[in-house]
């Protein structure tokens, strides 16, 4: 099924809810070559025209919204492949900033600023640059009015501008938060996620990976939630490390991984992940099964599924079986009715837990798009209830904050299906050693776990209508 997409971040931003100018941090150096008598020598902490450009340029793709910020840095990326690991990372973090602040950044730049113009008052005020790292990249004119940027001073403004939140969104948000609530998770979506692995505990367990990685001087810390959670201080290249290549570990988000302990999939059980995607849970059900039973990961893009394969290779199960389904009542749908132990519905949705990662949603969803994944959650659920034998399990999740995808689905679907019934998420999780205090409903919020955002319900299926 269709999911929104992540992408990978670095260092955490500024809060969402203040508007003044944090110390500079340290810049790539950016060096093309040794210095001359016509090359004039970039200040300590700025970077070079060139660079400045390439980000202004890559700002503006983005922000025609025509599609998502990451696919338009990988295709960049892809083109350039002099770019160094630095400056790759720099245009990245620096664009991913100008989107998590640009309600606050067009307060003071204007409402019809430029991507160049919006460039320089986050460096002004995100970044707190001091004007001499200017020089180079502003004309005389351009510098008086980045000076004016760094004077200005705002009123408080609506809710949804301290939140830098769409109007909509920030209303959406009130029906389940109160102001000081919005305000806090804004705050937390408006910071960098840290960068998170999951042991494949097929190969090695949470221990032997951070002794791993700490004896190459990687610093790592396991993960507060989930017991099969690492999370780096930093965000080093993993790529061609030789512990990702031979499938000892995966890059996860922690919160994404409790939601396999909630399926709590068991040996030799007949377990599917219905919205597979690039099957990054569907791994991490298959290594607590320890490659035994049989786990479908149904999808209905192949290119999805493709992507799966290296990684199924790579982490060592012989159980995992991709299956390309045309939509959720495919007729490879319709024969596994009533046979599931395990159904993971890691639903699409409008990914608004994800901002962290994906800044440029809040600025490319809408109401209508809200209503249109509501109507396609519950085509869903309704199909992946069939596939559940009496006494299975059916765990429904989403990376949203919004009530309409989370509980109203949930809440629909179980007036509607009198055979199935609620378990306590928080039950369960503790039953496994997590001793997260979260409800009958696993809700995780950035601000409050450090995760991306999360819902999800645990359903028994008792008895046959």
């Amino acid at each position: 099924m269709q999911k929104t997409k992540s992408s990978r971040t670095t260092k955490r931003m500024r809060s969402s809810t203040s508007d003044s100018s944090p110390p500079a941090r340290n810049r790539p150096t950016n060096k093309s070559g040794p210095a001359s008598s016509s090359t004039p020598a970039v200040p300590e902490g700025a970077i070079t025209r060139a660079l400045f450009i390439q980000t202004m340029q890559i700002l503006g793709a983005v922000l025609s919204f025509e599609f998502p910020a990451d696919a338009v840095l990988s295709r960049h990326f892809r083109e350039n492949r002099e770019l160094g690991h630095r400056d790759r990372g720099f245009i990245a973090e620096t664009v991913y900033a100008v989107l998590r602040r640009l309600r606050w950044l067009r307060r003071l730049a204007g409402e019809d600023a430029t991507p160049r113009k919006l460039l320089l008052a986050w460096f002004a005020r995100g970044e707190g640059w001091p004007m001499r790292n200017f020089e180079g990249l502003a004309s005389a004119t351009e510098r008086d009015w980045v000076a004016s940027v760094k004077a200005a001073t705002l009123d408080e403004g609506s809710l949804a501008e301290r939140a830098d939140l769409p109007d909509w969104l920030a209303e959406r948000l009130l029906g389940t938060f109160d102001e000081a609530g919005v305000l806090a998770l804004a705050q937390g979506l408006n910071r960098a996620a840290p960068l998170d692995l999951r042991a494949n505990v097929l190969k090695l367990d949470r221990d032997a990976l951070l002794a791993r990685l700490r004896e190459e001087g990687i610093a790592a810390e396991p993960g507060a939630l989930s017991p099969q959670a690492v999370r780096l201080v930093g965000k080093p290249a993993l790529q061609k490390h030789p512990l990702f290549l031979d499938g000892s570990f995966e890059v996860q988000d922690e919160g994404s991984q409790l939601l396999g302990l909630l399926v709590q999939p068991r040996r030799g059980e007949l377990v599917i992940d219905f919205c597979a995607g690039a099957g990054g849970k569907t791994l991490q059900l298959g290594a607590m099964m320890r490659s035994s039973g049989r786990l479908y990961a149904f999808d209905v893009s192949e290119k999805r599924l493709a992507k799966l394969k290296p990684r199924m290779a790579r982490s060592g199960l012989s159980n995992v079986h991709p299956v390309l389904i045309a939509h959720e009542n495919d007729a490879k749908v319709k024969r596994m009715v009533g046979k599931a132990d395990r159904v993971l519905v890691d639903a699409p949705c409008t990914g608004l837990g994800t901002l962290r990662r994906n800044p440029d949603l809040k600025w490319r969803q809408s109401p209508a798009a809200v209503d249109e994944m509501v109507a396609k959650q519950t085509a869903i659920l309704a199909a992946a209830a069939r596939l559940v034998r009496p006494g299975g399990r059916l765990v429904y999740a989403t990376c949203s904050l919004l009530a309409e995808e989370n509980d109203a689905v949930v809440d629909a679907f179980l007036a509607a299906h009198p055979q199935f019934r609620s378990l306590s998420a928080q039950e369960v999780l503790h039953k496994q050693g997590v001793m997260l205090e979260t409800g009958e409903r696993l809700r995780l919020l950035p601000h409050l776990h450090d995760t991306d955002g999360f819902f999800a319900a645990v359903l028994e299926r008792v008895a046959d209508a």
